[in-house]
């Protein structure tokens, strides 16, 4: 191998060579310079938009953004390298301070800091920045992935408001990071949506741009470690110390050259792909005339030709065969063959690289001058795949599975169906425990070590809030429970009603100007469709509880309305009954307003009302939708999200510490709602609230789409009460307790069953969080820190919402969605979400203190400015 490179560089030894003496001296090698190739990573950021979603407090934001590589915390940072600001930044006159610009202390980018006033405000920057990150001399391709860091910087307002205090440098108030793999650095387009967290909700419209360019050759003096020539070769005289090291270094310092070579072709593939992609997405070609007529592969052919003395065809003249071995595809060489690159001299390699670096570097400049005229348009492009893309890059946390609805529950016929696990380890599964929670417990235990055990190698841009600890983030397990024909609809069921409510042409209770209202819905197909989402919190809850969902069904869809009810906060103990009439006079009203507003601005052709509830949010909100005010609007149900609801009650609560903490509830604070879930509140349990309520109330029309979110690690909520099956112990309870609550639960699938002309999506989803940061403390193991986990983290509702947008949008069918938790923990109940403090490692008897006494609204996050 050594001997055949040394012609490359000029150490060949050809015919007609003295033969040496084995004690003679050899001739010292003569040195020659070696040419440096030298390439550099650029990558563009293009930020479009900075949208607030919910920020706590007004103020001056700006935006600061680095960039390193992976292996390397402190050293070799990006630097910013030319910025384009593609119009002025939508600010008002009050609203902007000063201009964007690069400190040189960290080789960081600022952007314009932009002042925020309220909430869903946008700010359009449309500056692109692109950062150098150069390699190594002679060093192939990155090795390393990329860390594009993003800081979101505060400074408060002064008194008088409009004036910016200094600068908000110094701690950012929060950062956001992202990876950019090595097999992405020779090329890429993506979008990077830039979110930051929980505290500092805003939507940032990032899209970075990937590409490896040329930066240059040089001539350095070749370096050979001096070494003694001990000896040649007494048959071919060649040294058998000195000159291999100098040949082994030259050598080396070759490949390194191809590879760079190889790394350019493969760039310049890229680039020219993505940009016809990119061209097509939006109906608009890209011009590459200059390249198609004298920069393309015919320029690169004519040269092997010249540097290899080889036909059109591939043989050299003469001959029948190749020379060197290069290797062609369908009568054309392969540029980025190994064996054809290494066959090129040490000039021919240099002009490679000026060749292909030259062209790489062409299309990339074809490529920001079509962005800077299209930049709208690739970021949407860039978005809608970004989208599509989510459910197969986030399916690593996602286990899915169908599941046939049961046609009838009764004694002793428990079904486990829905319980058994497809893969390979379920039958042992099964052998440990017959409890569901548990079961799925460990399916997502078990999913979560092979997560930790796998190693994640693609191209796309890494979210590390997400991929920063893989093992960290919540396993979700998807349940698609297939529809079985409705067996027969109660007299009081909603179904009924809407049958009426479809057949009749002026007999609803609408007044006659909601009637006009609704006329105007059937008729035009260029209206507008007006999209409400009502969320309602649990047990002592805020308003604001479930905001995190809010926010990113905001971001699917940015259209939608939506009401965080108040009609219950600080009103969660009393009768179901007030709670849910509240309830829907505050629906009722919050329709009839927009409906106004909509009806105002144009034709409204559709409306879509959708629910989300977490805990007992879920019984005021059947309750609500049985009132008779609200007949009139069943029709236009869409999607209800349940995160954690107790549907069927707390008749089988294995949670023994949480019972004991409902009864002294009961027995000191008198609380009737508590009563009512345990079906204490009337001696025939046919007369209590929860069981006249599974009669008579079901969420959805034709069109519902009904979702359940449960966790067994949630020991406030009984995990089949959250997913609406039945248990062992009530399939095995023939007393007339066991045989109410399956007719309870009858009735309830009865009301989600569509016929089989309806298209409706019924899901369960067990989300099992990771709860090894709690720690072992009260809460843990009375279940109240799984329980509140759903205010507190929003990547389960990224997934589910991100991987089934459709499920979200306006134009599909309607859902139910149920949303429950999985972990190690035991079964679940619910309740308590009023508990606004830590109890660690308390008394048991200091717990029921406080369950009794000391309750208080929790706040998961303070009112937006």
């Amino acid at each position: 191998m050594l001997r055949r490179i040394g012609w490359l560089i000029g150490f060949s030894n050809r015919t007609g060579q003295t033969k040496k003496l084995p004690d003679a001296k050899p001739e010292p090698a003569t040195l020659q310079p070696v040419v440096m190739l030298d390439t550099v990573q650029e990558i563009a950021v293009y930020i479009h938009r900075f949208h607030n979603l919910d920020l706590f407090q007004q103020g001056w934001y700006q935006l600061k953004i680095t960039m390193r590589w992976d292996d390397d915390e402190h050293a070799s940072v990006g630097t910013p390298a030319r910025v384009v600001q593609y119009e002025a930044p939508s600010l008002g006159s009050d609203d902007g301070y000063a201009v964007w610009r690069i400190d040189d202390t960290d080789n960081s980018f600022l952007t314009q800091p932009f002042r925020i006033k309220y909430a869903r405000q946008d700010v359009l920057l449309s500056i692109m920045v692109a950062f150098d990150l150069p390699l190594a001399e002679n060093e192939g391709p990155p090795s390393s992935a990329v860390i594009l860091k993003f800081e979101l910087l505060y400074a408060p307002l002064l008194e008088n408001g409009s004036e910016f205090q200094a600068s908000p440098d110094g701690c950012p108030a929060a950062v956001h990071e992202f990876r950019i793999p090595r097999k992405a650095l020779l090329g890429l387009h993506s979008y990077c949506p830039v979110y930051f967290d929980a505290f500092h909700s805003v939507l940032v419209d990032v899209s970075v741009h990937i590409s490896l360019l040329k930066a240059g050759s040089r001539i350095a003096p070749m370096q050979v470690p001096s070494a003694p020539y001990t000896a040649t070769d007494g048959v071919t005289g060649e040294s058998i110390n000195g000159s291999t090291q100098e040949l082994d270094q030259t050598a080396s310092t070759v490949v390194k050259q191809v590879s760079i070579v190889k790394a350019l072709l493969d760039a310049r593939d890229t680039l020219l792909l993505e940009l016809q992609k990119l061209g097509n997405a939006i109906n608009k070609a890209v011009d590459l005339t200059e390249f198609t007529s004298k920069m393309n592969d015919t320029e690169l052919f004519d040269f092997f030709l010249q540097a290899n003395q080889v036909t059109a065809d591939g043989d050299v003249s003469g001959q029948g065969k190749p020379q060197n071995g290069l290797e062609s595809i369908n009568g054309k060489l392969d540029f980025r063959s190994e064996r054809l690159l290494q066959n090129l001299s040490k000039d021919d390699v240099i002009k490679m690289f000026n060749l292909a670096g030259d062209q790489v570097l062409y299309l990339w400049n074809a490529f920001l001058n079509f962005h800077r005229d299209n930049r709208t348009k690739v970021l949407e492009s860039l978005h809608d795949t970004w989208a599509k893309d989510r459910r197969a890059e986030w399916s690593i946390w996602m286990v899915y599975s169908k599941v046939e609805m049961p046609h009838h529950y009764i004694n002793g016929g428990f079904d486990e169906s829905s319980h058994q696990i497809v893969h390979k380890r379920g039958s042992s599964l099964l052998k440990l425990t017959d409890d569901p929670a548990q079961i799925a417990a460990m399916r997502a235990e078990l999913h979560r070590r092979s997560i930790a055990q796998m190693r994640i190698n693609n191209r796309s841009i890494q979210d590390m809030q997400i991929f920063g600890d893989p093992s960290g983030i919540p396993i979700v397990i998807i349940e698609h429970v297939m529809n079985a024909p409705r067996r027969t609809l109660s007299a009081n069921s909603y179904l009924r009603n809407v049958d009426i409510i479809d057949s009749a042409t002026s007999g609803t209770a609408l007044s006659s100007e909601a009637e006009k209202k609704q006329s105007n819905l059937s008729a035009p197909r260029n209206g507008r469709d007006l999209k409400i989402v009502v969320f309602v919190h649990g047990f002592q809850g805020h308003h604001l509880d479930l905001r995190l969902v809010r926010n990113q069904w905001l971001l699917i869809d940015p259209k939608i309305e939506f009401l965080m009810s108040e009609a219950n906060e600080d009103k969660t103990s009393g009768d179901f009954r007030e709670m849910g009439q509240r309830l829907a006079q505050e629906v009722i009203a919050f329709v009839k307003k927009k409906m106004d507003k909509a009806s105002r601005s144009g034709r409204l052709r559709d409306i879509k009302i959708s629910f989300v509830g977490h805990s007992i949010g879920n019984i005021i909100l059947r309750t609500a939708l049985a009132e008779s005010a609200m007949e009139p609007y069943l029709r236009f149900l869409h999607t209800y999200v349940s995160l954690s609801g107790p549907h069927l009650g707390y008749l089988y609560s294995s949670n023994s510490l949480f019972n004991s903490g409902l009864w002294l509830m009961k027995k000191f604070k008198g609380a009737q709602c508590i009563h009512q879930l345990t079906f204490t509140d009337d001696p025939d349990i046919r007369n209590t609230f929860l069981y006249k309520l599974c009669k008579a109330v079901c969420e959805f029309d034709e069109t519902g789409q009904p979702l359940t979110d449960d966790m067994s690690q949630d020991g406030y909520v009984p995990h089949h009460s959250a997913r609406i099956e039945s248990c062992r112990s009530a399939s095995m309870d023939y007393s007339k307790k066991g045989k109410a609550f399956l007719e309870m639960l009858n009735d309830c699938l009865d009301q989600i069953r569509a016929s089989t002309s309806e298209n409706r999506v019924f899901m369960r989803c067990d989300v099992n969080f990771d709860t090894s940061a709690y720690g072992r403390n009260l809460n843990t193991f009375i279940g109240r820190a799984a329980h509140i986990e759903f205010l507190e983290s929003d990547i389960f509702a990224r997934f589910i919402m991100w991987s089934f947008p459709d499920l979200f949008k306006v134009y599909t069918a309607a859902t139910f969605l149920q949303i429950g938790r999985v972990d190690r923990c035991t079964e679940t109940g619910e309740m308590v979400d009023a508990v606004n403090y830590q109890v660690e490692d308390a008394f048991m008897a200091r717990l029921y203190c406080h369950l009794a006494d000391s309750f208080s609204p929790f706040h998961t996050s303070i009112v937006s400015s």
